[in-house]
């Protein structure tokens, strides 16, 4: 993440985006950055102070060598280099949360919109994907909404 000012993110062999604990100073950019809302800080102690930035690691370690002990204490049981789903996934009973590669996670995502769409419960595939949440690819960023529009806002 181009933000952080000590560069603790990192990418994996699998593309899950992971951060390292030891870099991370907790200055909370990240966390503003992220469009996700990924970055967690947890409250530490007394008057607003915080930890160091936590965020789901897909049950995938750290940068510590696999099936470390200290890779398990840091970020917990490698299930990815295990072959495993991460245990959200395997466990999610409605199965809303799924793992694995973007093209099968894409096709179980329209296979599911495509029955809704037979069913009459939504009108086209235009509901479904990427440039449905964030816009069509080419098509200008949206304008910020003047101050003087905004009800109590400073000018």
């Amino acid at each position: 993440m181009a933000v952080c000012p000590v560069d603790c993110f990192y990418r994996t062999d699998e593309g899950v985006v992971l951060h390292d604990k030891d870099i991370c100073i907790g200055c909370g950019y990240c966390s503003f950055a992220c469009p996700f809302g990924a970055p967690q800080f947890l409250s530490k102690g007394a008057f607003g102070s915080r930890s160091k930035m936590d965020k789901c690691t897909f049950c995938s370690g750290g940068p510590e060598a696999n099936g470390s002990i200290a890779e398990f204490e840091k970020y917990g049981r490698n299930r990815l280099a295990e072959g495993k789903l991460p245990l959200c996934a395997e466990m999610c009973s409605t199965k809303v949360l799924i793992g694995g590669d973007d093209e099968v996670i894409s096709s179980i995502y329209a296979k599911r919109v495509s029955v809704r769409e037979a069913s009459g419960r939504y009108p086209s595939n235009d509901i479904f994907g990427w440039s449905t949440a964030y816009g069509p690819s080419g098509s200008p960023a949206p304008k910020p909404t003047p101050a003087d529009k905004i009800p109590g806002a400073k000018s």
